[in-house]
């Protein structure tokens, strides 16, 4: 179970809230230093994360450790929507996706009817969403009365912080972090999840579960596409351009 910091003034949340879209460095120190995992790192296997420019970023604290993402999930517990304490690892032992987000983020905002849809064609894959909303309960609450959310969704002021720190993240959202049926960490997606990556991913976790690929060659392969796609949407980004 993560540990729960003391209370933070409900101003106090809401300047860091206010502060993490400000703060336009975060991203590309995470990418730097979240890309080293498994290449100089100790473990071949260990988890990668890929960056994308469309992360709402926040600073890192100045002393603060640098973090690292886990191998495995993350013992963390937190409120859903009816405030009773929920384990996420009671949503693991399939292939997973947890999603960070927060009300508050555009880019958390368009990823919904993704991951809805997502959820639904993913069915017989025995796969499950999971949202982890960063933010105040009442925004939290708010919002799914107006916003479909077909996914269970777990939520978090203090604690939601605490949770991202567990899977070696900060306020960069949205993030995604696809989980095998082992519990073990595939990769870490920053920034908007796009449809095909989110089918990449998903499919390359069905290759671990059928044996047909080790859980380090499917990050390899992970990696790989997720940086093949993200050019791909640069290139006809530019080529669309009014010139």
């Amino acid at each position: 179970m993560t540990n729960t910091p003391a209370k933070t003034p409900r101003a106090l949340l809401a300047a860091l809230i206010i502060f993490s879209a400000g703060a336009l460095g975060y991203v590309g120190y995470k990418l730097n230093e979240l890309t080293k995992i498994g290449i100089s790192g100790a473990s071949a296997s260990a988890p990668a994360a890929e960056a994308s420019p469309d992360a709402m970023p926040a600073a890192e604290p100045a002393g603060s450790k640098k973090k690292s993402v886990p191998d495995t999930l993350p013992d963390i517990t937190l409120a859903n929507l009816e405030g009773k304490p929920t384990k996420l690892a009671s949503f693991g032992g399939r292939p997973l996706m947890v999603n960070f987000w927060a009300t508050w983020c555009a880019p958390c905002r368009r990823e919904i009817p993704l991951l809805n849809k997502i959820r639904v064609q993913r069915k017989a894959q025995n796969a499950e969403i999971v949202g982890i909303a960063v933010d105040f309960k009442d925004d939290v609450l708010k919002y799914v009365q107006t916003t479909p959310i077909n996914y269970p969704l777990l939520m978090g002021e203090e604690d939601g912080l605490a949770a991202a720190e567990a899977f070696g993240m900060g306020m960069a959202f949205p993030f995604s972090v696809f989980i095998d049926s082992q519990n073990r960490i595939l990769t870490i997606k920053i920034g908007e999840l796009h449809e095909d990556e989110a089918n990449f991913a998903f499919d390359r976790l069905r290759d671990i579960d059928n044996g047909v690929l080790t859980r380090t060659a499917a990050q390899s392969a992970v990696s790989d596409a997720f940086r093949e796609m993200a050019a791909e949407r640069a290139r006809t980004s530019e080529a669309s351009a009014p010139k």
